[in-house]
C-alpha cells in the first residue's frame, strides 16, 4: 500500500496548530532551531530488508501478518516508512536473503519511493538450504577448509557485485566465526586465516566502496569469536588498508561497555564506518533503538557530534547510520518508527551541546558543571524539532500515529494475507 501527500497532509493540518504552539519556544526563544532543522531533514537512516518481518527467539516466533514476502513489497514497506518520516531514505540487502533478480529493475522501483541502496551484507553464518557445497558449522573465514573459505570469499565477492548492480558502494561482513570449547581453536591461525580471507574480499572492492568489519561479543560462540571486540575489528580494519571501516552494533558489546568512548576513539583514528542502532538489556537484544539506554545513544551521538566536527565531516553522509533490529512482540513497521524516532531525537539533544561550555568546563575540571550541561540538553523535549522536520520534509508530524490512524498492518494483511513470512526468517 501507499500513502499519498494529500493523506499525510490532512493528518498534518488537524494537528498543526497544536505543533505550532509547541514549535514556537524554538523558534521564539532557541536560535539553533533552524540550524537542527535542517540538519535533521538531511539526515537519512537505512532500514535493514530483514527486519520489516516479524523476528523471533530460539523458542519460537509469533508472526503478525502481512509480512513482505518477496524483495519488491519489502522496497515497498520502507517507501511506506519513508513516505511518513522523511528519514528512511535507503535500504541496506541481506544477501542471499534478498537477491535481485533484476537489478535494473530493483533500482527504479526503489527510485519510485525515493529509497537508495545502502551497505549490502554477506551471510555466512548460516547454511543456505540450496546451492551450498561446504558447511560454515566450524567458520566461514576462519574455517580450517580451504575450500570452505574459498566459498565464503566468492560469496561475499558475490555480494559485492549485487551492491554494484544496485548503486550500493559498501559492505558489511559480519562473521559468526569462533568457538564453543577452549582447546577447539587456534587462536593465531584463526585470526590469519580470517585476515586471508578478508584480504581476497577487500581486492576486489571496487575503487569507491568502503568494507565494514562488524564485530560482537559472544554468539552464536560462546567461548571466542574471532571478530570479538572493537580492537580485533579494529585491527583487522588497519591491515586491510584505506577502504576498510569499524561497523559498530549497540547491541554487539558486553554488559556496561562505554559505547561512546568506542566510538570516539575509531572516529577520532578514521576508522569508524557506522552503525547498526538497536537497544539491549542483556546482550545483543536487538531491541528498539532508544526504549532502554537512550541517555546511552545521546551520549553515543555527543561523541559523534563532536568527532565528526573536528574532522569536518558531513553528518548525513559521512558515517553509514543503519538499523539493526529483529522484532518477536511488536509490529515491525512501528517498532521501525519508534526506533527512527528515537535516533533523530538523540541526534537533536547532541546538536543542543553547548561545545564552548562543555571544554571549558572539562579543561577546569568542573564535573559537576560537564555533568550539567550534557543532561540539560538531554532532558530537553526536542520532539517539536523532529516533528518540524518531517513536516517540512513531506511526512507526518507523528508517523506512527498516522500508520495506526489508516490502519496499515490490517491492510497490509489484507493485500498479503495472514500467514506470510518475510524472506530470510
Amino acid at each position: 500500500m501507499t500513502l499519498s501527500p494529500d493523506t499525510i497532509a490532512d493528518f498534518n493540518g488537524q494537528h498543526l496548530d497544536n505543533h505550532r504552539r509547541k514549535l514556537a519556544y524554538w523558534t521564539d526563544e532557541v536560535g539553533a532551531a533552524e540550524t537542527i532543522i535542517e540538519k535533521l531533514i538531511a539526515f537519512q537512516i537505512a532500514i535493514p530488508s530483514w527486519a520489516l518481518g516479524t523476528g523471533g527467539t530460539r523458542f519460537g516466533r509469533f508472526g503478525g501478518g502481512g509480512e513482505p514476502r518477496n524483495l519488491d513489497e519489502k522496497i515497498a514497506d520502507v517507501g511506506l516508512l519513508h513516505a511518513l518520516n522523511r528519514s528512511s531514505g535507503a535500504i541496506s540487502l541481506h544477501i542471499p536473503w534478498d537477491i535481485p533478480t533484476d537489478p535494473e529493475a530493483t533500482k527504479q522501483l526503489a527510485a519510485q519511493y525515493g529509497l537508495r541502496f545502502d551497505a549490502v551484507n554477506s551471510n555466512t553464518f548460516q547454511d543456505q538450504p540450496t546451492g551450498q557445497e561446504h558447511s560454515y558449522k566450524f567458520g566461514s573465514l576462519q574455517h580450517t577448509d580451504a575450500a570452505v573459505r574459498r566459498q565464503a570469499i566468492e560469496h561475499n565477492i558475490e555480494v559485492i557485485r549485487h551492491g554494484v548492480a544496485l548503486g550500493s558502494d559498501s559492505l558489511t561482513v559480519w562473521l559468526s566465526d569462533g568457538s564453543c570449547f577452549p582447546g577447539q581453536l587456534n587462536f593465531r591461525k584463526a585470526f590469519d586465516r580470517t585476515l586471508d580471507s578478508l584480504q581476497q574480499i577487500y581486492a576486489a572492492l571496487p575503487d569507491a566502496w568502503k568494507m565494514f568489519v562488524e564485530y560482537k561479543a559472544f554468539e552464536p560462540n560462546f567461548y571466542s569469536m574471532t571478530v570479538g571486540d572493537w580492537g580485533s575489528s579494529l585491527l583487522y580494519a588497519t591491515k586491510l588498508g584505506p577502504k576498510a571501516y569499524t561497523l559498530v552494533d549497540l547491541g554487539h558489546h558486553l554488559p556496561n561497555a562505554n559505547i561512546e568512548q568506542i566510538v570516539a576513539i575509531l572516529l577520532h583514528e578514521g576508522k569508524l564506518g557506522g552503525f547498526h542502532f538497536n537497544d539491549s538489556k542483556y546482550g545483543d537484544d536487538d531491541l528498539t533503538a532508544g526504549s532502554i539506554k537512550p541517555y546511552q545513544l545521546f551520549l553515543i551521538f555527543n561523541e559523534l557530534v563532536d568527532g565528526m566536527d573536528a574532522r569536518n565531516m558531513n553528518h548525513a553522509t559521512g558515517l553509514g547510520w543503519m538499523i539493526d533490529a529483529s522484532h518477536n512482540v511488536k509490529d515491525p513497521l512501528e517498532d521501525l518508527l519508534q526506533s527512527v524516532d528515537a535516533i533523530q531525537m538523540a541526534y537533536a539533544q547532541a546538536l543542543l551541546v553547548d561545545r564552548t561550555a562543555l571544554e571549558e568546563a572539562r579543561e577546569t575540571n568542573d564535573v559537576v558543571r560537564a555533568q550539567e550541561i550534557l543532561q540539560d540538553a538531554f532532558r530537553t523535549d526536542v520532539r517539536p524539532l523532529v516533528a518540524e522536520a518531517n513536516r517540512r520534509a513531506g511526512g507526518a508530524l507523528n508517523p506512527l500515529a498516522l500508520f495506526r490512524q489508516q490502519n496499515v498492518r490490517q491492510q497490509l494483511i489484507s493485500e498479503r494475507g495472514l500467514k506470510t513470512v518475510a524472506t530470510g526468517l
